[in-house]
């Protein structure tokens, strides 16, 4: 992609009414616009990050067993009745009545569609087990919608769901995708832990959060140095200082964090309500055991901004960077035009991606300054003293200076990056 072509461009000056990092990095190097409070645009750059997020979350469902489909986010009052959570919901999922005067709401979440579809197709234990999962934008009225993409009202979620015949079955697929959660947000570039935490309005069961230690985090988070134990405030029966119940060597110690995903085990409350059964080994009639997991695609966006900045701007991992390679020419004639362009070329047959920035009339400083807004990974500099080199300055994002290197060993660089090597 040519920056000159590309929809946006940078602003010079982050915006103000924004307190959060991601917020504000975001909208000034052209991610996301912000449409209303909780509500964002994804914009070319920022779309591509999130379609990179979301093909790592659709490779580590599938490693699962998970089967991808997509259900409607417009929804029946009395589908949501028959659990009783049209009313314990109602504070946050949008309800209305639609034109025919019929109560609708916009899903905050699938259970019960997942329910109504298992009460169709599962009739045996031999249909069991079953996972699906879906990636679609959910709505939820969020009365403090802040912290840029980590609190809003529209936003893309991936979630997952599966259908049991036994506890125990549960209890193995639910160990799976807690650790192929992990990985996500691993490959992410996200440390995240598993904490304790409460069903909410999911389940009366503790449940498990993921969240990345931060100071920018609004959940507060007890945990344990030494040892797996980690609680959110919420729940906690021990505070800060206490010795840790787990491990009894090191004392608990508290953190905040940012929740980028949670899992639940639900039991059998959303498949009595809907009816959903099927019939055991010994012949009998049993309710299907469910559990959901979820992931929020704009908060790992918004989390990994908040960890992975600096002063000049963004600084992506390379899994979810827009692109691999920020080209940029600094044309002071024709010669080095001809050079960058070439470049832009050789990039891409060696299997790259690049935003390459060709505009014109525009200063060195500042196609340097937003390079770093914009924070790609690596970048390459066609200039009049490369030329002379003949090479090419190859810098990654978070070096202070790059280096001058030859044409063959840059290609060579730009196909381990295809090659998942470098």
């Amino acid at each position: 992609m040519k920056q000159s072509a590309l929809f946006t461009t940078t602003k010079r000056e982050a915006p103000r009414e924004e307190t959060s990092v991601n917020a504000r990095l975001l909208e000034q190097a052209g991610y996301v616009d912000k449409l209303m409070a909780g509500v964002y645009s994804y914009l070319p750059l920022g779309f591509r990050s999130l379609k990179k997020v979301e093909q790592i979350i659709r490779e580590e469902m599938n490693a699962v067993g998970g089967q991808e489909m997509l259900m409607p986010a417009l929804q029946p009052k009395e589908l949501w009745d028959k659990t009783g959570r049209w009313e314990g919901l109602r504070e946050v999922m949008y309800q209305f009545k639609d034109h025919a005067k019929h109560d609708v709401g916009l899903g905050v979440t699938h259970e019960e569609v997942v329910a109504k579809l298992a009460r169709q197709y599962v009739a045996s234990y031999k249909d069991l087990p079953k996972y699906v999962y879906q990636i679609q934008t959910k709505y939820r009225f969020e009365l403090r919608p802040k912290s840029g993409l980590n609190r809003g009202r529209e936003f893309p979620m991936k979630d997952l769901y599966s259908l049991h015949a036994s506890i125990e079955d549960l209890d193995t697929y639910y160990e799976k995708v807690k650790e192929s959660y992990l990985k996500i947000f691993e490959r992410c570039g996200l440390d995240a832990k598993v904490v304790e935490a409460s069903g909410g309005d999911f389940t009366d069961e503790f449940t498990h959060e993921f969240q990345v230690y931060t100071d920018a985090g609004e959940d507060h988070v007890l945990y344990c140095a030494g040892c797996s134990f980690a609680q959110n405030r919420e729940i906690a029966k021990v505070k800060e200082g206490d010795r840790c119940p787990q491990c009894d060597e090191h004392d608990v110690q508290t953190t905040r964090g940012i929740e980028v995903g949670n899992i639940f085990k639900l039991g059998t409350m959303y498949s009595e309500g809907i009816g959903a059964y099927f019939v055991d080994t010994a012949g009998k009639r049993q309710p299907i055991i469910m559990a959901s997991y979820g992931i929020g695609l704009s908060r790992i966006l918004g989390t990994v901004v908040e960890i992975h900045h600096d002063q000049k701007g963004i600084t992506w991992p390379a899994s979810i960077s827009p692109y691999d390679v920020h080209l940029v020419s600094i044309d002071r004639g024709g010669k080095v035009r001809d050079a960058a362009e070439k470049w832009y070329e050789i990039i891409q047959a060696a299997g790259a991606s690049v935003l390459f920035d060709d505009r014109k009339d525009v200063s060195p400083g500042e196609k340097f300054n937003d390079a770093d807004l914009i924070g790609i990974p690596i970048r390459l500099v066609v200039s009049a003293r490369t030329e002379e080199q003949n090479g090419i300055e190859w810098k990654l994002r978070e070096e202070q200076d790059g280096s001058t290197v030859s044409a063959s060993e840059a290609v060579t660089r730009l196909k381990a990056i295809h090659d998942h090597a470098w």
